[in-house]
């Protein structure tokens, strides 16, 4: 019997094609919500779940920061997807006659460039790969969808352009979703690590300063950092955050221990291995920056 991970979308989406790269072995499981993968996972008929949380484009997944902490699961690993789109249409169909193109809210925003040029009317759809399947059950030649490679022959439709992301680095970071379980320990972990955690202040000031503090005293790079308020009376505001390192290395030890002086309450979602593509990464900014600088 196959291992299963869920993912939120449709068979040919982005999360599909990244639980196939990261996981080949295991059976991927489609699911509407983001609530229903980590459901899956939370009543043990999935083992994991991959969850798409920030785009190098649009910026961050909207409902994840919420989700992830209500969902008593952990971070156990993350993932780097290329995010490439075609234009497709029925069998056929011609852009001189196109009107309109479909597609997750995201992807639309990635494609903005084609969308003008061809005069399209953007619609808003749940899911890539769904869009693509829409246009097929449609069988209009006047609707068009952005949808991963792949799509095409999946739904029995054409590719009318190719590649038509606005930025050819278009990036999406997912990570990777377990069941509660013990933190691997430093020595478990081999090559660089990231921790990330969630911290909630009070609406008071130099909260956040103070907070911080720790990290930049010790040296510990953090690399990402959200804030969202909590609740409906706008006066408390719970940030999430990406740090290089294990807890258990000492200056990442330290900066906890301070961070927990100036927070009212401090959650781990989960340290685990950090992804290749941060090195890639980090070495093409390093090459973009001029000498002396």
């Amino acid at each position: 019997m196959s291992q299963k991970i869920a993912y939120q979308g449709e068979p040919g989406s982005n999360s599909n094609i990244a639980c196939t790269e990261k996981y080949p072995h295991m059976e991927s499981v489609p699911c509407a919500r983001f609530e229903d993968a980590l459901a899956l996972v939370a009543s043990g008929e999935a083992e994991l779940a991959m969850i798409p949380i920030e785009n190098s484009l649009a910026g961050r997944v909207a409902d994840i920061h919420t989700l992830l902490p209500q969902s008593d699961l952990q971070i156990i690993d993350e993932h780097f997807l290329r995010i490439r789109f075609d234009l497709l249409g029925i069998p056929g169909a011609i852009l001189e006659d196109a009107r309109e193109v479909y597609s997750h809210v995201h992807a639309l925003g990635q494609c903005r460039g084609i969308t003008t040029k061809l005069g399209l009317i953007p619609v808003v759809t749940g899911d890539t790969a769904g869009s693509a399947r829409e246009i097929k059950e449609w069988n209009d030649p006047t609707k068009l969808s952005f949808a991963p490679p792949g799509a095409a022959e999946l739904y029995g439709l054409q590719a009318l352009a190719r590649g038509v992301e606005d930025d050819q680095s278009n990036t999406t970071r997912f990570v990777v979703l377990a069941g509660q379980r013990a933190f691997p320990d430093r020595e478990e972990l081999s090559g660089d690590v990231m921790t990330s955690l969630i911290f909630r202040v009070n609406n008071i000031p130099s909260a956040l300063y103070k907070a911080l503090g720790g990290f930049a005293t010790n040296g510990v790079n953090m690399v990402r950092l959200e804030s969202y308020m909590v609740g409906a009376g706008f006066a408390a505001t719970q940030f999430m955050v990406d740090i290089e390192g294990h807890p258990q290395d000492e200056p990442v030890r330290l900066a906890l221990e301070e961070l927990s002086f100036f927070t009212s309450e401090v959650t781990m979602l989960g340290v685990y291995p950090a992804h290749p593509h941060r090195k890639l990464a980090d070495a093409s900014n390093r090459e973009l920056v001029p000498a002396g600088i």
